[in-house]
Formats: C-alpha cells, sequence, structure tokens
C-alpha cells in the first residue's frame, strides 16, 4: 500500500524531539519516501487522517523472552521440566511454537515494532524472525539468540539456556547458534532472584571468566555481539574485562567498571520491571519468599544505581522489561519508559528517545528504523496523547504502522489482576 498520513503530531524519535504539525507523512513501499506539507495526490495513496493525534516510531523492546506469558505464580515452576516436556514431540513442539508466535504478536500489537530476544526456546526466535520477513506470519521485527549458553545448575539452564560443562562446550554452543543464524550470542554470567538459595547472592558468579573469554572471542570473530545476564557488581566486572557488549540488567559499578564500559564500547540494558515487583510488592501479592523478597530490593536497587551511573558517565542506556519473567507481560513494555523516567529521573523524551533511537543505534538497525525520518522503513504508532506529557499515553495504541503495513486498533487482552497492582506504582 501506498499511504499519506495527514493531519498528525509527529514525534520523530530524534534526541531533541519536538511537536511537528503541518506536515504529512508519505509511506511507499515500506518505507518512509517524504514527510512534507500535503499535497495533491494521485489516486494510488490512500489518505490516513490522524486527526490531530500523536505519530511516533515503534518501540524496541531490547530484553524479550519469548517463550514466557508473565503470569504471576504463586510457587517456582521447573522450567527446565516443562521445556523438555514441550518439546518431546512434533505435536507439542508445533504448540510451543504457536504460542511464541503469539507471545510475539502481542508484541506488536502493544506498540513494540522491533524486539531483541535473549533466550528462548530451541530455534524457535530465529524461525519466527525469518517467516515474519517473508510475511507468513505478523509479528515485530525480531533480533534473534535463541537459546542462551548457561553453565551447570546456572541461570534458566535447561530452559531458555543450555549449560555448557567446559569451553569446548560452550565453543560448540556458539556453533550451533551460527548454524541457526541467530543475530546475537547471550551468555548466563550470573545467577537471578528466583534461583538464589540464599539472601544477598541474587547475582552470584556462574560462569568462569576463562569461558566468558572463550565465547566472546569466537563470537567476535564470527561476527556477534555478545549480550550477558548479569546481577552483580562482580558479574559486571567479569563481563566486560572478558569481552561482553552489552550488560542485561546491571549491578552497582566501580571506577574500574565505568572505565571498562567505555573502553570496551559497551552498552547498558536497563530492566527494572522484573525486579520491581519482588522489591516493591507485599509478599501476599507476589508470592516472594522472604529470600526472593530480600534480593528483589537488592537487585531493583542495584539495577537503578546501575542505570544512574551509566548517565551520569555517558555509558549507552538502553531499555528491555525481561518480559516473561511473573508480572511481566508481553504487552507492558510501556511500563519499562515510565520507570525509567520515574526511578532514574530522565524526561519523558530522554526515555522515548532511549526507546526508539538510540535503541535502534545499539540493536544495529539505525539505518531501519528508530525515528521517523525519509528512508528509513515504516514502523510507527499512533496515540492519542502527547507521550512527552505523560508516558502512560503508549498504553493505549490505536494504530500500528510495520514496515509500512497498517493494523488498525490493534487489541490486546489485559490480565486486570496485573494490570491493578502495577497501576499502584505509576
Amino acid at each position: 500500500m501506498k499511504y499519506a498520513l495527514i493531519n498528525g503530531k509527529v514525534l520523530n524519535g530524534h534526541k531533541d524531539m519536538e511537536v511537528e504539525t503541518g506536515k504529512t507523512i508519505f509511506i511507499e513501499n515500506e518505507k518512509i519516501v517524504a514527510i512534507e506539507p500535503y499535497r495533491n495526490l494521485d489516486k494510488s495513496y490512500q489518505i490516513i487522517d490522524l486527526q490531530g493525534k500523536y505519530i511516533l516510531p515503534g518501540l524496541i523492546n531490547m530484553h524479550v523472552h519469548l517463550a514466557g506469558n508473565g503470569k504471576p505464580q504463586k510457587k517456582q515452576k521447573d522450567n527446565e521440566k516443562t521445556v523438555k516436556m514441550l518439546l518431546s514431540n512434533p505435536l507439542s513442539q508445533r504448540i510451543t511454537y504457536k504460542v511464541v508466535s503469539n507471545f510475539a504478536k502481542i508484541e506488536l500489537m502493544s506498540g513494540v515494532t522491533t524486539i531483541r530476544t535473549v533466550g528462548g526456546i530451541a530455534h524457535y526466535d530465529s524461525k519466527l524472525r525469518d517467516e515474519i520477513l517473508k510475511g507468513k506470519v505478523i509479528g515485530p521485527r525480531i533480533v534473534a539468540s535463541n537459546e542462551g549458553i548457561s553453565v551447570s545448575h546456572g541461570h534458566m539452564a535447561g530452559s531458555v539456556a543450555i549449560a555448557a560443562h567446559n569451553n569446548e562446550e560452550a565453543l560448540a554452543l556458539v556453533d550451533k547458534a551460527k548454524s541457526q543464524n541467530v543475530d546475537l550470542i547471550k551468555l548466563m554470567i550470573t545467577g537471578g532472584v528466583l534461583d538464589a538459595k540464599e539472601k544477598g547472592v541474587p547475582g552470584e558468579l556462574k560462569m568462569p571468566p576463562e569461558m566468558v573469554k572463550a565465547v566472546c572471542d569466537k563470537a567476535h570473530q564470527l561476527g556477534y555481539k555478545v549480550a550477558a545476564h548479569v546481577e552483580s557488581s562482580e558479574g559486571v566486572r567479569v563481563a566486560l574485562e572478558n569481552g561482553v557488549d552489552s550488560i542485561e540488567h546491571g549491578a552497582k559499578l566501580d571506577d574500574e567498571m565505568i572505565a571498562l564500559f567505555k573502553e570496551k564500547k559497551a552498552f547498558l540494558c536497563t530492566t527494572i520491571s522484573p525486579a520491581l515487583p519482588f522489591a516493591l510488592f507485599d509478599p501476599s501479592i507476589s508470592n516472594a519468599s522472604e529470600i526472593e523478597k530480600y534480593n528483589g530490593e537488592l537487585v531493583f536497587n542495584g539495577i537503578i544505581d546501575c542505570a544512574k551511573q551509566a548517565l551520569e558517565n555517558d555509558i549507552p542506556v538502553v531499555l528491555g522489561n525481561d518480559v516473561g519473567c511473573p508480572w511481566v507481560s508481553q504487552y507492558d513494555f510501556w511500563r519499562e519508559l515510565y520507570y525509567f523516567h520515574k526511578y532514574i529521573g530522565v524526561s519523558n523524551c530522554f526515555a522515548l528517545y532511549t526507546a526508539t533511537s538510540l535503541a535502534s543505534k545499539y540493536v544495529g538497525l539505525e539505518d531501519v528504523t528508530g525515528t521517523i525520518d525519509i528512508g528509513k522503513e515504516a514502523d510507527m504508532i499512533v496515540v492519542s496523547e502527547n507521550p512527552l506529557d505523560d508516558l502512560k499515553a503508549l498504553r493505549h495504541v490505536e494504530k500500528v504502522f510495520t514496515r509500512g503495513k497498517l493494523i488498525d486498533h490493534p487489541k490486546v487482552k489485559i490480565n486486570k489482576i496485573v494490570e491493578t497492582e502495577l497501576d499502584k506504582y505509576l
């Protein structure tokens, strides 16, 4: 289709963005071909009157697990056992892939036009990426890592990551990822809140530094960036010293770590959403144990400290909501922008820039998406209110454009319990 979008208030996604009026956005062959005052058009264009609503770049969620639904849970599940069952026969594999595909579609319907997956089931993320590109299914642009690399009894081992018992096995997993044509490599370097057995050890170092280095060296030789799950200061240091390109989550930094970030040209992916329920909810609501509550607060504060320190020291920060964790739904990425504003103290404009233009740069798609500019693919969303005034405007998306294709009045099914409890922290 060829579209002419008229009467919209444009937020272009740039760092200094302001509302622009009086401009028509022309879309042709998936791309933005002109942004200029309205002119007479030939009949091949379909005119869409935005009626004074706000149009901005589609959001980019930099930390997604497509295997999870985000539902609250009363007790921990055996994820390894569940995944083994899901992959046990062809029928269950087809059903599981369909579930993953549906979760990706929910991301798109909520205004997220690009996702970066950092741990998934089998090769489903890259398979889905390719089917979306071919137009076989509807979904966002996917930058895929497939299964992460963990260690025995390490974070997510057996579910969305595979355990490597030595360097040779870890390097074999890099080769496996390459054979699946992934876009990046994901390491699980430390533990997390849900797999910590004692207070104070949610970010316990699990992966030996020499394994981190071996994987990073090989990944870089093959042209891949490496992202790492890290929830402790020690983990941040080990990751950066040995070649990791992005720290996912983070922890309090010291001067040496700040210097390493800059030396390695690494960036931080902040994820406030998954830690917030464990840290701030009453345990009667979150169903967190005493240990999980304590460790949740530790990780929550560490993520906030890390993001603040990064911004103060000109270290790039992008946003992901670790979707799939308890209380983090596939349609709720807008909350991460809101938390970034509330807990880190950035402006609404900077939060929006971080989740669009800046994210496109650090996901390697700066020339493709992330801003409303001529030559970019038409990945855009329309909302009624101005997100520069209130980021909650992003929770109700009225139109989504994905590669120039229009989805009008997208709908997602909301979990009312999750919505009610999370809204208390807006």
